[in-house]
């Protein structure tokens, strides 16, 4: 399995609609993304402003062809316009899960 764990910190007043475009992505996009095997959201107890998140993927190829998908580009971009900056992104291979 391949993905990513990332921070992001959203603007703030706007942690509700990052946590909503969230689940947009999970009805909309989801259902039509190759290998996807799931995500998490987390909120962490350490009120930093920051929220966490956590992609998986069955291999990096279908995380790649994800990440390059013009309709994944669309959704990133109303994301990012809600965040104070780019995510803190760290990619690799999951080898226990």
């Amino acid at each position: 399995m391949y993905g990513s764990i990332f921070r992001m910190r959203p603007i703030a007043g706007r942690e509700q609609d990052v946590i909503d475009i969230f689940n947009e992505w999970d009805r909309e996009r989801r259902p039509n993304v190759r290998g996807v095997v799931g995500g998490f959201l987390m909120k962490p107890d350490a009120d930093t402003g920051e929220l966490i998140g956590v992609a998986v993927f069955e291999d990096k190829e279908a995380y790649l062809a994800n990440g390059n998908d013009p309709e994944q580009d669309t959704w990133y971009k109303k994301l990012r316009d809600l965040l104070q900056s780019d995510p803190a992104w760290e990619d690799g291979e999951y080898v226990i899960g």
